[in-house]
């Protein structure tokens, strides 16, 4: 009797202790390799069994290791190739599960055993997926203004913001798409006011990792300051055909005057001076 009790003593304190230490959070960014930790204490007669517990049978084999040597007979198919221990580790206490090319499907709960004649140790962990919000665009279409987000998990939430702030109520419709792999594709279509200017519309996408940002400024548009462009124009385009005009009218006349010439004297030829005029008188 004093035996059982000693026994169900143990369990309880066992898993008392399962409790105390809650599951490991892990994060593992989409389509790269992620290690899930787990240690044991050494000892001979190692095995070592990663269990998923979110299957359908709560017990998905994920990697296997027994007798020095990895036993993936059972192992699930869509875990082929893609898990390895620490081989020069283990020797050290060290389970540590490498999981490559980590899908969104992989996410949920993890357990890994590890037993030696010595003593065992069952560890669970948390593995969540993520793939961060990398851009924000926008794009403008007529009245309105359209936000996206590509490629994104968890589901990511969109919000609408102005600066300043105000009053105006922001109308705006959210569509949120799956793709094939169970990544998370998000747009927002804001509709604009026609009487209010010079707001900067900011578009807001976050999930529980990060979060990244777009703003559009609307300037104010006046009619008044149209026709003074136009007005301006106008007078630079009219001075500047005058100048043209008036330089053409001045070469002209220059023109015209080279080409008459200069005025001749009239008198004695050239070369007959006055003195031999009167010379000539006398004789």
């Amino acid at each position: 009797m004093a035996a059982v009790k000693c026994v169900v003593f143990l369990m309880v304190v066992n898993f008392l202790g399962s409790l105390v230490r809650g599951d490991t959070e892990v994060s593992c960014i989409f389509m790269e390799s992620c290690i899930l930790p787990c240690s044991f204490p050494v000892g001979d007669g190692l095995v070592i069994h990663w269990l998923s517990m979110t299957a359908v049978n709560n017990r998905e084999s994920v990697h296997s290791y027994y007798r020095t040597k990895n036993w993936l007979t059972h192992q699930d198919q869509r875990f082929r190739g893609r898990t390895s221990l620490f081989r020069d580790q283990i020797s050290r206490g060290n389970a540590s599960l490498q999981l490559t090319e980590v899908e969104v499907r992989d996410e949920g709960r993890y357990k890994c055993y590890a037993s030696t004649r010595t003593g065992y140790n069952e560890s669970f962990i948390n593995l969540r997926v993520n793939v961060p919000v990398h851009e924000v665009k926008f794009q403008k279409v007529e009245n309105r203004i359209i936000c996206s987000s590509d490629g994104i998990y968890p589901e990511p939430e969109l919000t609408w913001s102005i600066n300043p702030s105000s009053s105006l109520t922001l109308q705006s419709t959210t569509k949120v798409q799956r793709t094939e792999q169970q990544l998370y594709n998000i747009s927002s279509s804001l509709m604009l006011s026609d009487n209010v200017t010079d707001l900067d519309y900011i578009c807001t996408v976050s999930t529980r990792t990060n979060s990244r940002r777009a703003s559009l400024i609307r300037q104010k548009s006046s009619k008044f300051s149209v026709w003074v462009v136009g007005a301006i124009l106008c007078v630079v385009v009219g001075v500047g055909v005058y100048i043209v005009y008036w330089n053409k009218v001045r070469k002209d006349r220059q023109t015209n005057q080279a080409e008459k010439g200069a005025p001749q004297t009239k008198g004695a030829p050239d070369g007959v001076s006055q003195s031999s005029k009167h010379g000539d008188e006398g004789i």
